[in-house]
């Protein structure tokens, strides 16, 4: 098990051969929320390709790491279908056993810093309810829950829609 002390982590941005340590991630957690079908982003093509398809103007993608190994990763994008002032929380996992020791925090702090370095003011994300914590870690951040989906992003399978402003 990777240790879970918050001294021996590091958050990085994401390299190629991150790629399929994020994906198996991915696939194993989204299931432990219901969140498999359509609708999901389980189903994303840009799973397999974290590390090509975050290298954009725009994009970033981190990844936690302890002990030398990928537990986690978070990225921001802009928002599909959005005015460009508005970027999405995307694709935030970890694995069960790092869970509960802060690292969410530290993560999802890292993603908000970049986006405002590149000049969003909004950060939108969509998950499910069933992510209790998750939203818990949202709010405590100051983002507020909206009554429907913004953007375009194929995932109409969320029940949870949330926003901040980054200004």
């Amino acid at each position: 098990m990777p240790a879970t002390s918050s001294t021996s982590f590091q958050i990085r941005p994401i390299e190629p051969q991150d790629d399929e340590t994020m994906a198996r991630i991915i696939r194993r957690v989204m299931p432990e929320f219901g969140c498999v079908g359509e609708g999901y982003s389980i189903n994303d093509p840009e799973v397999d390709q974290l590390y090509e398809n975050y290298r954009a103007e725009g994009y970033a993608f981190f990844v936690l790491e302890t002990a030398g190994t990928v537990v986690g990763g978070a990225g921001i994008a802009p928002l599909a279908g959005g005015d460009g002032t508005t970027c999405e929380l995307r694709k935030m996992y970890f694995l069960p056993e790092v869970r509960g020791h802060g690292f969410g925090r530290k993560l999802l702090q890292t993603c908000l810093d970049r986006a405002r370095q590149m000049g969003y003011h909004t950060c939108y994300l969509e998950t499910v309810s069933r992510m209790e914590t998750a939203g818990k870690l949202y709010q405590s951040f100051g983002f507020r829950p909206l009554s429907g989906p913004a953007g375009n992003t194929g995932h109409n399978s969320c029940d949870a829609w949330y926003e901040l402003s980054l200004v």
